[in-house]
């Protein structure tokens, strides 16, 4: 069964942006994936800005990416980029951190203007650590997450296009799966 991680570089603790992973990893247990979520929030901050890739929770932080066959990276995006939060955590990663995974992009922002991100500042980065596949990312609208008494959740309109890019994810997932199966 292919292992999932969830890499959400929000700092906030009520992200919208962790309210969309968290849609992705239901999603995704209920296809049968095994999934874990990392908030890079919750790594000790001195530990990560210092690089001190050595250090107990950064270092399993690490190992859980390694351990992962896909990856979710999903992030806010401020200042028309992805968080620095989630950069200093991407920085920890070897040159080759991502290679052979397949990877989503998911941002959520407060304006279209900020659609492009995904592709112009993620994508090449997540290339240069060796991505196997980057597949077609999603960018959920801040107003799209609706907060209220009950659970978190996402309007229909968005929660439909976010899926679609869940299973595309999915089967990627799987396709590379059977490609290392018969390589074997």
């Amino acid at each position: 069964m292919p292992r999932l991680l969830a890499l959400t570089g929000s700092p906030s603790v009520h992200s919208r942006t962790t309210v969309v992973a968290d849609h992705v990893l239901r999603r995704l247990s209920h296809a049968g994936f095994e999934t874990a979520h990392l908030a890079v929030r919750d790594l000790p901050a001195a530990d990560l800005l210092s690089a001190r890739r050595g250090e107990p929770e950064i270092r399993r932080a690490v190992e859980a990416v390694a351990a992962a066959d896909g990856v979710v990276i999903a992030t806010p995006i401020y200042k028309a980029s992805y968080t620095g939060l989630l950069k200093a955590f991407l920085d920890l990663l070897p040159q080759d951190g991502l290679a052979g995974k397949t990877v989503l992009p998911i941002a959520t922002g407060g304006s279209l203007a900020h659609v492009l991100t995904i592709d112009y500042a993620l994508r090449p980065v997540l290339a240069a650590l060796g991505a196997r596949h980057v597949t077609a990312g999603r960018f959920i609208l801040d107003s799209a997450v609706e907060r209220g008494d009950g659970p978190d959740r996402l309007r229909p309109e968005a929660e439909l296009d976010l899926f679609q890019a869940v299973d595309e994810f999915a089967e990627a997932l799987r396709a590379g799966a059977a490609l290392t199966a018969t390589a074997l």
